[in-house]
């Protein structure tokens, strides 16, 4: 059998001495050969004991609660309560990576840290609806079928992928249009038209009618913040609207 010194054991495991000591010292773990000089060796038995606190402390338990129950469960229960407990962390960072990455979409459509379409965003972040309830507020508006479309088509502010950035650049192009007084029938607003019906044409999979069914929902404030999308400003989904009706009367001229 296989003996460890503190130092050797403390190597093995990332434990300091300190902590293998007052161990020791409380009863948790004492090494099984203490020789009259002083020294402790630790055997195999006794570093698998260390190495269930030390998964077990990851879980948050304290010491006296781990001293109860170490000794009534396998390595496969503490690893099964730690999978999960790894799965809830893994989804709370995934929320906060989504939260920032909104955040940061955010800005891009703003140019600036827009508390008064952040704060209700951040707030549904904080108090998240159960999926239960989401899908009720869809399905009131869009059957399943087109729920399963949207849910899986729509851009998302809380992604930072190319459909989602093409969505940003057309609204920030239509921002820049306001603010240099370029109307909708002119050149750069007909070929902002152009490219949000071919963007839309990949997002709804030509799906003309899902593609007006949501953009009427798109253009109520109330319904947009009912179903937690990003707000539009009016200025912006009027000109869309007036650059796409120019170009395709032309085009049906």
């Amino acid at each position: 059998m296989s003996y460890y010194s503190t130092g050797d054991a403390s190597k093995k495991l990332h434990l300091s001495v300190r902590t293998l000591r007052y161990y020791d010292q409380i009863g948790l773990v004492e090494p099984t050969i203490k020789e009259d000089n002083g020294r402790r060796l630790y055997s195999e038995q006794d570093m698998l004991k260390l190495e269930k606190i030390t998964i077990l402390k990851a879980l948050s338990l304290s010491l006296d609660d781990i001293k109860k129950v170490l000794d009534q469960i396998t390595v496969q229960d503490i690893l099964a309560v730690h999978k999960r407990s790894l799965e809830n962390k893994i989804l709370e960072l995934q929320g906060s990576l989504n939260h920032t990455t909104t955040i940061l979409n955010s800005i891009r459509v703003e140019q600036q840290l827009n508390w008064e379409v952040l704060l209700p965003l951040i707030d549904e972040y904080q108090h998240r609806k159960s999926t239960e309830q989401k899908e009720m507020i869809w399905k009131e508006l869009f059957n399943e079928k087109e729920v399963d479309a949207l849910s899986n088509n729509l851009p998302k502010m809380g992604e930072d992928d190319e459909q989602t950035t093409k969505w940003i650049n057309i609204i920030r192009r239509v921002e820049l249009c306001l603010t240099n007084s370029i109307k909708p029938e002119a050149e750069e607003g007909q070929l902002i038209a152009e490219d949000i019906l071919l963007l839309s044409k990949e997002t709804f999979h030509g799906d003309e009618g899902l593609e007006l069914k949501f953009w009427e929902v798109r253009k109520s404030k109330e319904k947009s913040q009912k179903l937690g999308l990003y707000p539009i400003n009016d200025e912006v989904v009027k000109f869309i609207e007036q650059a796409i009706d120019y170009i395709l009367e032309e085009n049906y001229i």
